[in-house]
Order: structure tokens, then C-alpha cells, then sequence
């Protein structure tokens, strides 16, 4: 049964993946400027090299041999040359993605940490002073502008009082030898040297970014963990049980929590892939040299070839983020994957 539903979900993924590629191919077309610029990011070429690039890239062939062309190069990685930068721009991907993953990883741990058990005491405490408490809270933060937060935390923690650096990864007098590109892992693996002070600056240059980032999800599974236990219950179970004697932690603990998590687990990957879009506004603010800002200043620049493979990655990994909470949903609840099947 699994196996079906997971054929069909990789087919899905199949063609989404082709419709996300003839997008990025079409750009090349909708961009202003020359073709042959827009697909290769050469510039002022002579005409020996225009000719090469030509036939390189098949411009003067038909648009189906043009996108089977775009395919070969893309699993090549030849993803063309930055405008701005003159290299290539893969190279650009591999090293700045790592460090967006970063920060949308520990953006989503803390949501989770906090955003889970929030939801959980309230619905534990429903229309009680602690749900009303949460509920506020959680209306307050999910109703605040990312870029707002973020400049009012630079101000207040950063030029106010100090207790936090308002930009970058780590400070200029530490040197970390880049090897996995994540800088914790990166300290982790050369011993935390100087004295271990470079992890714990990593970790307060780490700090503001990731809180701004986690407001959002935090919010978002605060409510959504706490109208799943509601809904939990409310089942006739939660009520034989109740009958029987069992308090309030026990009927949580032991019989409603996992049932509620399920759809949780769901929300959890689709907020994976949503702090991947709101990763570019805070990497902006706070110049966090990830795959965000890069595109951002793309964008900014027009450069065609950057913003074609910024995309890309970005887009990629947000449906395989998507696809893969789904189908370890579908994993632990055998019920949705009944009802992928029309059989509830």
C-alpha cells in the first residue's frame, strides 16, 4: 500500500520537477538582453567564441533540442557564468546554500521546541488564563512583519545594548576552515579552536537571525498543534478514558499527544520550506551571506544566469522539502494515505 502511495507521490514529484525545469528554461526567453548571454553569462564575446557558444548551447536548432541541451548541462553542472562575478554559477550555490539550510534548520528546531509544547498547554488549559496568554502571543508574533522584527531587534539588542553583532556568520578574528560550509559543524570539526570563543561567537551571531526567522513557524505550529489536540479530545476515546479516571497529563501524554502529531509532523515540513522564502528577507537585514541575499542582489543586478540558477535551487529544494513531509506522513499515518486513495 505504501509502496503505491509513495509511486504515485515520486511521480508527482516527476513532473513538477520537469514543469519547474521548462520554467527555468523559458527565463532565458523572457529575460531582456541577448540569448546567448541569458544562457551562457558570457559577455563581449568575439565572434569565434559567439559561434562556439552557439552551437554549445544549440540556439539555432529547435526548442525542444534547446531544452534537452538545457537538461544535459544542468546534470553536467554547467549552470552558466555569474554577470557580476565572471564564475560559475553552481559554484555560487554550493557554497552559499549551506548556510541558508543552516539558519532554516535552526529556525525550525526552535519553533518546534517552543511552537509544539505552546500548543500542546493550550489546548491542555483551553479558555483558561494560559490558553488566552498563548493565543495572544501567538497572534501578536505571527501578525509582525519579519523585516520589522528584525530591524527592531537590531536596535534594541544590537545599537542599544550591545549584546549582539547586527551582521555575518562569525567576527573577522576568528579563521574556520570551511569545509562542510556550516559553520557550527565547521568549528565542531577543527577542535573549537581559540579557546572555543569562536563557537560561541558563531552561536550569538546565530542568535537574532534565527529568532526573527522562527516567529513565523513558532505562530503557525502554536495554533496548528493546538486545534490538533483540541480535535484529539474531543474523540470518543479521549472521553471513555477520561470516564475511567485518568487525569489530565495522563490522557495527554499517553493517549492524545501522538494521535495530534501526526498532522503536525506535516505542518512541521511545510513551514521547512516556507522559512526557505522568508530566509531571503532576514539574510538581507542582518547580511547573512546565504543563498537569499545572493539572489537578492541578482536581482538587483540583473544578473540573468544568477537569479535563473538561484531559482532553481531554491525552487528544488522547497518541492522536495514539500514531498518529503508528505510522505513520512503518510508513513506514520496510515489514514491519510487511505484517503490518498479514496478509500475513506
Amino acid at each position: 500500500m505504501f509502496a503505491k502511495y509513495a509511486y504515485r507521490r515520486i511521480s508527482l514529484l516527476c513532473f513538477m520537477l520537469f514543469t519547474l525545469t521548462v520554467f527555468t528554461f523559458s527565463l532565458n526567453y523572457l529575460f531582456p538582453g541577448e540569448l546567448i548571454t541569458n544562457f551562457s553569462g558570457e559577455v563581449n564575446s568575439s565572434y569565434a567564441q559567439t559561434q562556439a557558444l552557439v552551437e554549445k548551447y544549440r540556439i539555432e536548432d529547435n526548442i525542444i533540442v534547446q531544452y534537452g541541451a538545457f537538461m544535459a548541462r544542468m546534470f553536467e553542472g554547467d549552470w552558466g557564468l555569474s554577470l557580476s562575478s565572471g564564475q560559475p554559477v553552481l559554484g555560487h550555490v554550493k557554497l552559499l546554500f549551506p548556510a541558508t539550510l543552516e539558519l532554516c534548520l535552526y529556525a525550525l528546531t526552535v519553533a518546534v521546541i517552543i511552537g509544539v509544547p505552546s500548543g500542546v498547554i493550550a489546548s491542555a488549559y483551553h479558555k483558561k488564563w494560559p490558553d488566552k496568554i498563548i493565543n495572544s502571543l501567538s497572534l501578536m508574533g505571527f501578525s509582525i512583519p519579519v523585516f520589522w522584527l528584525a530591524l527592531l531587534l537590531i536596535m534594541v539588542f544590537c545599537l542599544g545594548l550591545g549584546l549582539f553583532p547586527m551582521s555575518g556568520r562569525i567576527g573577522l578574528l576568528y579563521e574556520i576552515q570551511p569545509v562542510t560550509h556550516f559553520i557550527l559543524i565547521d568549528i565542531y570539526l577543527e577542535g573549537f579552536p581559540y579557546g572555543g570563543a569562536s563557537f560561541w561567537d558563531a552561536i550569538h551571531h546565530l542568535a537574532l537571525p534565527t529568532t526573527v526567522l522562527a516567529m513565523y513557524p513558532t505562530t503557525v505550529l502554536i495554533r496548528f498543534t493546538r486545534d490538533s489536540m483540541l480535535d484529539v479530545l474531543d474523540q470518543n476515546y479521549i472521553k471513555t478514558a477520561r470516564a475511567k479516571g485518568l487525569n489530565r497529563s495522563q490522557l495527554i501524554l499517553h493517549h492524545a499527544l501522538r494521535n495530534a502529531l501526526l498532522p503536525v509532523i506535516k505542518q512541521i515540513g511545510l513551514q521547512f520550506s516556507t522559512l526557505i522564502t522568508l530566509a531571503m528577507i532576514t539574510e538581507v537585514i542582518f547580511s547573512w551571506p546565504g543563498l537569499g541575499r545572493w539572489l537578492i542582489e541578482s536581482i538587483y543586478q540583473r544578473d540573468y544566469p544568477a537569479i535563473q540558477g538561484g531559482l532553481l535551487a531554491v525552487s528544488f529544494f522547497v518541492i522536495i522539502a514539500n514531498m518529503m513531509s508528505d510522505l513520512v506522513h503518510s508513513l506514520l499515518d496510515p489514514i491519510a494515505r487511505n484517503q490518498a486513495h479514496g478509500k475513506i
